[in-house]
């Protein structure tokens, strides 16, 4: 049954967890977006504040730096990447205490922030980075946000206990710092860190927490927050320290006071979610030092960057790397299933890296000059305009390289086909621009690598699946950004005309990344546009599909009424060899999803469902089952599926059932009353349902009018002519006038009965309703079933327990207080006045980080567009 009576508004009952839980989840796309205006705001300042410095003297002060002064910004990196793994350590003394080993903390602090940092996008890199590791010990996602939410106190308290220092004790000497005098310096300075005491103080006063959606955030002791401020604060100021120590000496100021410089640099890094801060935290020293044109400042920065954040992401990848190995070789047993899942595990992340990692080589080799000797030699074998084409698609390969690089890491095969031939076509292109053999060289061994491992890309897939999301559309626009003032420095000295644009020489190094610059930009646009324009159609309640006989001989034997959905017309289906059963699904997002368990025979079922999940496995996409009981649980938790109670199906038994008593003294009264009123209740067999579709469209389109929502679909019927005929129809009359129906659902062994569609015309009858429910029980006593399903009542029925998992603790939290979303507490009180027997009902889903997503590819499919749940 989808459709209820007053007082439950509701027009389809099964969709309710789904209307609400697509509430919660929000795309996340301004981080990507405010990264790229960041990075595009550092280049204009870099622009203007670079002066004339030139390349070639920032890689001489580069060369002329010596390792006696990079040892100690080593050493200081050292001391900062310590202080942040202890991060981890402190949360997990809080959020989970005895259950993660301190070497392990150490280890996915040190992994997560030497990812973060470099990479940026701190919440999508750091995070996964770290359930990737603390799932190995049976945390769960929310664990890991609670951990990553107390480091984030940890670093901002370091932060802020740096800038009130360094306020408070030197506040002169700084180009950015005067515009305020030294007096409201140490004013501001002070305030900062009475502010910090005033925290360490109410938290000494009693352990202090907060509840958020059910579960509860700890605060750390008095004690444990001095000592994660001191580790904060170490971090920073190790982290300026290391910068610090490369910077010229005539143009550094008092170490306090870079103190406030450098935390002022890293507040915009991290606003800006840019790769490390690309320009952003170059734009912001150099103006805070007012140092704009000298190359040795700019020289200090290129090895701070060097030092402090590409050595730690090489670290950190091989440290995960290992870290894989070890995790996928300490589950297989033999030889030759250690090689299979090594290759499956390994083999697509590093040709990813790899593959990412030419595509930015040939960017920023076509942002820079070409070596002069080799130009010379070539020129005298290659005709220019094959030069200046190569220059202009070794770019645009490298961009494309990129974009690929996503494909390779879903093991998407289509994508190691494409990246062996841009790799090769790039390495060609190297050679006929400048003769760039190591580049080639580079590019062909890639290329080699992922040709050997060709079993580690066995997913099905299409140009489609090459196609961006907000983030990678965010990290596409920093990439080209950064491409694009590597090439301004490299080519200072040349003043702009416009003529520039069309010169073809040699030494027309400039002409050429101008070109190929302006290329970048129209191809990345495209792409942007194209996956904004182009994203996949929602399903929609609208066409059927033929349902195969064996999926309709298999209906007429089964048990329960739930699978006579599968003759919607709007799933797929995936039959056994025996046709003995059946899996009906569909596609979101992606998500495979399906509705229900298998149908049919149980034994012929369980390998229904390992046939699923390999299929969507093959296809890159997310094996989900939806709206599943008890039965098959085992094999979904084989699968390492994540189970989600979402809510109870409610049967009353029809063996007993009667209107005598005082609990059904409601519908003896609407069944006595409908007869007073002239209600007349009759059953249209399904054979003649055809000739009476007007009448029953009539009742159908005039209760929709009164309803904000529209039709749903997968897991719930709609109005369909093709569809009502496959049922036996109840209606109650009124005079010749049909009034109100609902289409009957019959289990194939005659065990259960149900409705789907239950529609009325308004004004007719206070009482319409429940004396359709109450003749329709009579109706199914009187024909021998033994079950009548109410449908579900979503999110009830779960454990409200502190020690309860954090589903749970959401799913009862909005149980409890989103009668603004859905009438959940009145769903449940309408079926429970009927007495019924309550079943568990439950969603196998691979847990983790992807748990939004799949919800929200579930409300997609239900639903027909996610916007449509805010409408009740």
């Amino acid at each position: 049954m989808n459709d209820a009576d007053a007082p439950i508004d509701e027009q389809n009952i099964g969709s309710g967890l789904s209307r609400t839980i697509d509430r919660i989840v929000e795309p996340r796309v301004l981080g990507p977006i405010v990264g790229a205006i960041a990075v595009a705001v550092a280049v204009v300042a870099i622009h203007e504040i670079g002066g004339k410095v030139h390349l070639n003297h920032i890689l001489d002060a580069i060369a002329a730096t010596s390792f006696s002064t990079v040892a100690p910004a080593l050493a200081f990196t050292l001391i900062s990447l310590m202080a942040m793994a202890l991060y981890d350590v402190m949360a997990i003394r809080h959020i989970a205490p005895d259950k993660v080993p301190v070497r392990l903390a150490l280890f996915a602090g040190f992994v997560g922030y030497g990812f973060s940092n470099a990479i940026g996008f701190h919440v999508f890199v750091g995070g996964p980075v770290r359930y990737r590791i603390y799932q190995s010990v049976g945390l769960d996602a929310a664990d890991v946000g609670r951990i990553v939410g107390v480091s984030f106190l940890t670093f901002w308290g370091g932060l802020l206990t740096i800038v009130g220092l360094a306020m408070l004790l030197d506040p002169v000497g700084l180009p950015a710092l005067s515009l305020v005098s030294p007096v409201d310096d140490r004013i501001i300075g002070g305030s900062i860190l009475f502010g910090l005491l005033v925290v360490l103080l109410w938290l000494s006063r009693g352990q202090r927490q907060v509840s958020v959606l059910g579960w509860t955030f700890p605060f750390p002791s008095a004690r444990s927050a001095a000592v994660q401020i001191l580790i904060g604060a170490v971090d920073i100021g190790a982290a300026a320290a290391a910068l610090y120590v490369l910077l010229p000496a005539d143009v550094a100021p008092g170490f306090t006071v870079f103190l406030a410089l450098f935390a002022l640099a890293v507040v915009a890094t991290v606003v800006s979610h840019a790769p490390g801060g690309l320009g952003v935290l170059e734009a912001t020293i150099l103006f805070g030092l007012g140092a704009g044109a000298r190359p040795d400042v700019v020289a200090a920065l290129v090895v701070f960057r060097i030092v402090y954040y590409l050595l730690p992401l090489a670290l950190a990848a091989l440290a995960l790397l290992v870290f894989e190995i070890y995790r996928v070789r300490s589950t297989v047993s033999t030889v030759a299933g250690r090689t299979l899942a090594l290759t499956r595990h390994i083999v697509p992340p590093i040709s990813a890296t790899l593959v990412f990692a030419g595509g930015l080589v040939l960017l920023f080799s076509g942002s820079v000059p070409a070596i002069g000797d080799r130009t010379d030699w070539l020129s005298d074998i290659l005709p220019l305009p094959f030069a200046e084409a190569s220059h202009l698609l070794a770019s645009v390969t490298g961009l494309l390289l990129i974009i690929i690089a996503r494909g390779l890491y879903r093991r998407i095969a289509l994508a190691r086909f494409a990246a062996i031939v841009l790799l090769l076509t790039g390495a060609l292109f190297s050679l006929m621009k400048g003769l760039d053999w190591e580049e080639a060289v580079v590019l062909i061994a890639v290329a080699a690598t992922l040709f050997i491992y060709k079993d580690a890309f066995y997913r099905k897939g299409d140009w489609r699946s090459f196609r961006l999301d907000a983030t990678w559309i965010g990290l596409l626009a920093i990439v080209v950004i950064a491409s694009t003032i590597v090439g301004l420095l490299a080519y200072r000295h040349v003043e702009y005309q416009s003529s520039l644009w069309w010169e073809f020489a040699w030494d027309g190094d400039a002409p050429r990344f101008l070109r190929a610059t302006m290329a970048l930009a129209i191809v990345a646009a495209a792409l942007a546009i194209d996956t904004v324009i182009n994203r996949p159609p929602h399903p929609k309640p609208s066409g059927r599909s033929a349902v195969p006989d064996a999926v309709r001989r298999i209906l007429e034997t089964s048990s329960g009424t739930e699978p006579c959905v599968a003759l919607l017309g709007d799933k797929s289906f995936m039959i056994s060899p025996c046709e003995k059963a059946f899996l009906m699904y569909a596609r979101s997002g992606n998500s495979w999803i399906t509705m229900g368990d298998p149908v049919g025979d149980a034994q012929a079922g369980s390998t229904l469902i390992w046939r699923f999940a390999e299929a969507a496995d093959q296809a890159g996409a997310r094996a989900v089952f939806y709206s599943i009981q008890p039965e098959f649980l085992t094999h979904y938790l084989d699968m390492s599926l994540a189970i989600l109670k979402i809510g109870e199906v409610a049967r009353i038994s029809l063996s007993d059932f009667s209107l005598d008593g005082a609990v059904r003294q409601p519908l003896r009264y609407a069944y006595g009353k409908s007869s007073r009123e002239g209600l007349v209740f009759s059953v249209i067999p399904k054979a003649d349902v055809a000739s009476f579709l007007p009448e029953l469209r009539a009742v159908s389109d005039e209760w929709m009018g009164k309803k904000h929502g529209s039709e749903k679909g997968f897991s719930l019927g709609y109005f369909d002519d093709d569809y009502m005929r496959e049922f036996d129809c109840a209606v109650l009359r009124k005079g010749d006038e049909i009034v109100a129906f609902a289409n009957l659902w019959r289990s194939g062994d005659g065990e259960e009965l149900s409705v789907d569609l239950m529609r009325y015309k308004r004004g007719v009858s206070k009482i319409m309703m429940d004396a359709l429910f109450a003749h329709i029980l009579l109706l199914g006593k009187a024909e021998g079933y033994k079950w009548f399903n109410l449908g579900a009542a979503p999110l009830s029925g779960l454990a409200d327990h502190p020690l309860a998992s954090t589903w749970n603790r959401i799913g009862t939290f909005i149980y409890k207080r989103g009668d603004e979303i859905y009438n959940f507490e009145g769903l449940r009180a309408f079926k429970q006045k009927f007495d019924p027997v309550w079943t568990p009902q439950y969603l196998a889903c691979p847990g983790g980080l992807a748990m939004p997503q799949i919800l929200l590819d579930i409300t997609t499919l239900i639903s027909g567009n996610p916007i449509r749940i805010f409408k009740r």
